[in-house]
């Protein structure tokens, strides 16, 4: 009678064991996905390497990608007498610069407008912008060299043949770690964004460019990406 007792409770415990062990199983998944899912957000997407580009900044002095190793830094493309973008995405590095204030941190701003752009103008630019980081480059050399610059950096330069649209330029802006990779966050798609933009916008989530709009998401959203690669 006890053996029988027994033996009917040790298949309930059996029974109840098999029903248990998926539950437990898809919890432990269900888990890992969360966990997952909040790392891959939360985590920096590696774009590429940086081109190799080496120009003379406002110092007269050369400053190649192999100067900036060891720094987090942003590469622009602009020049200084640009009367729409170029004064937006300048403030909004300002603002990021101050918010970093990090000596392990830089910005690339290099002219598509070399022929003025030279050393003695850009030097005129930065203070007038008040640029008081040391590793704020903004740089200047051949045309034809900036070009294959900006195409291997995959941000869109104007062709310097076509009188129209050689001074056209983007407003993305390439994130580099302090090992040379190219780095960006994952879009609400969960994508990569590849590069940040330096414009404003008219609304909070940043669909709508405009000049002198009132929000600025993705200048924050360096920051955040930039304190991270800094503690990397």
């Amino acid at each position: 009678m006890y053996s029988k007792k027994k033996s009917k409770k040790a298949l309930g415990n059996r029974k109840i064991w098999k029903a248990t062990v998926p539950a437990i199983l898809l919890a432990i998944i269900f888990t890992g996905i969360v966990v997952g899912m909040s790392y891959f957000r939360k985590s920096l997407f590696t774009v590429m390497t940086v081109p190799d580009f080496q120009l003379m900044d406002q110092n007269g002095k050369m400053i190649s990608n192999k100067d900036m190793l060891g720094k987090v830094y942003l590469v622009e493309f602009f020049y200084s007498t640009c009367p729409t973008i170029c004064p937006v995405m300048n403030n909004n590095m300002k603002f990021v610069d101050r918010e970093i204030n990090s000596p392990d941190f830089g910005i690339i701003s290099v002219s598509i407008d070399p022929k003025r752009d030279t050393p003695e103008v850009l030097k005129k630019h930065a203070d007038a912008l008040g640029v008081k980081n040391p590793n704020w480059h903004f740089l200047t050399g051949d045309r034809d060299y900036i070009g294959k610059i900006a195409d291997e950096f995959n941000i869109y330069v104007g062709d310097k043949e076509d009188e129209s649209e050689s001074l056209n330029h983007s407003g993305m802006i390439a994130l580099v770690d302090k090992n040379g990779k190219i780095r960006c966050r994952y879009g609400t798609n969960h994508t990569p964004i590849l590069y940040y933009s330096g414009l404003n916008y008219k609304d909070a989530e940043g669909k709508t460019p405009q000049l002198n709009g009132p929000y600025h998401p993705e200048r924050q959203w360096l920051v955040e990406d930039i304190r991270k690669l800094l503690d990397e």
